[in-house]
């Protein structure tokens, strides 16, 4: 494998640049974090809280960010207090934050877990009823006062969850030990700042989890049953541009390009999978939970588990794929050596064993990936038993 320059010629950088108004609006290209105060005024907010985790907090962007805003007259504050896999506490504790600032709007940005954690102080800011009423069941979104909604701007600095065009956080219920989504359409940012900039620090195995994670979104809502043509062309394109840049980004940080278009595949990704997710995520939501293991990472490795237990559903499918991306032998088990080639590339485990989970809890996980909401997209229904069982196999190598 060849690897990039890292300098990005003047018209190939201007190339990846763009505003998009879909789902929700979006400022793409390297370098446009400097709108970040623009955005907050164009949305009338004079007080953004911004919402990072602990790891960020200290660095040089998120000292740029405040001071940016403070430039432009904007009394930002800054909230880190929540973890990789963000917690209810977290987000109360954000709330609490938020109030005791008097601020009027909310800058999620970071990784996955700081999105939700935004997204999720945005909804409640206003409410008088608990964060789990608005669990994504039913019609529970419709208990929320939309109009005590707080703006959102969103900045991912991982091209992985996509959060930044999702209207639901997934946000654990640590006294049950269970990963919740939390859903309302206003959780969708207003305004999105997709700079590849800000990712090239990522090291390498955040980048492969990350990059992976984005693989599962978009390829479990292109197998998901539920017939949505437009979701279904987001993902294909999604799936070639991982195929190109994961790769590549991975081997060089320092590839605007690459970092670029895995940005706006993990954008991708979170669009289409409001066709519907599958088995992958309700494990790793499930295991997420009781492990606190990486989100992207779970995934990562759950991958050719679920593929092989999805496959005398999804094999057509799979094929039509395998001949988009040109793989040399569009089967389904030619799609599994390249899914497995990656992963090795990428320097995942193959195993779960290797993130120290054991058989132990293996009746409780299956119960509980088979309950979570990610499952009702799978393309078959497992059973508790069968969830079970690929839990096993993911363990074991099987």
């Amino acid at each position: 494998m060849t690897t990039p320059s890292s300098k990005v010629s003047p018209n190939l950088s201007d190339s990846l640049i763009g505003d998009w108004n879909y789902p929700n609006s979006i400022r793409a290209g390297a370098g446009r974090i400097k709108e970040l105060a623009d955005a907050c005024q164009n949305l009338n907010i004079q007080a953004p809280l911004l919402v990072t985790d602990p790891g960020l907090a200290n660095l040089p962007m998120i000292e740029q960010a405040i001071k940016q805003c403070q430039n432009a007259g904007l009394n930002c504050g800054l909230f880190s207090n929540l973890q990789g896999n963000p917690t209810g506490q977290n987000v109360a504790d954000g709330v609490t934050a938020y109030k005791a600032g008097r601020h009027d709007g909310v800058i999620a940005f970071g990784g996955g877990s700081s999105l939700d954690t935004g997204k999720a102080i945005a909804l409640m800011i206003g409410q008088s009823a608990n964060l789990w009423d608005f669990e994504d069941i039913g019609d529970n979104w419709t208990r929320v006062d939309a109009s005590a909604i707080a703006p959102i701007i969103a900045v991912p600095t991982t091209a992985g969850t996509g959060s930044e065009v999702g209207r639901a956080s997934v946000i654990t219920d640590e006294q049950q030990q269970v990963k919740r989504i939390i859903f309302h359409p206003q959780m969708l940012p207003s305004i999105v700042i997709l700079d590849a900039e800000l990712t090239t620090g990522l090291p390498p195995h955040i980048t492969a989890a990350t990059g992976m994670d984005a693989l599962s979104h978009n390829l479990e809502a292109f197998c998901a049953p539920s017939y949505h043509p437009m979701a279904d062309g987001i993902a294909l394109e999604g799936i070639r541009l991982i195929k190109e840049y994961l790769p590549r980004v991975y081997t060089n940080g320092q590839d605007l390009e690459a970092r670029s278009q895995m940005l706006v595949a993990s954008a991708m990704g979170a669009t289409a999978f409001q066709k519907g997710l599958g088995a992958m995520h309700a494990l790793a939501h499930t295991l997420g939970a009781l492990y606190g293991a990486h989100h992207g990472l779970l995934n990562a490795i759950l991958m050719p588990y679920v593929l092989s237990a999805n496959q005398s559903s999804i094999e057509p499918r799979i094929e039509r794929l395998s001949r988009y991306l040109d793989l040399p032998d569009p089967s389904f088990d030619g799609f599994m050596d390249w899914v497995l080639t990656m992963r090795k590339q990428l320097s995942i485990p193959h195993t779960l064993s290797a993130l120290s989970i054991d058989e132990n809890q293996a009746k409780r996980i299956g119960e509980m990936a088979a309950r979570d909401a990610a499952a009702n997209g799978n393309p078959i229904t497992f059973s508790e038993d069968q969830y079970s069982d690929i839990f096993l196999n993911a363990v074991r190598g099987h």
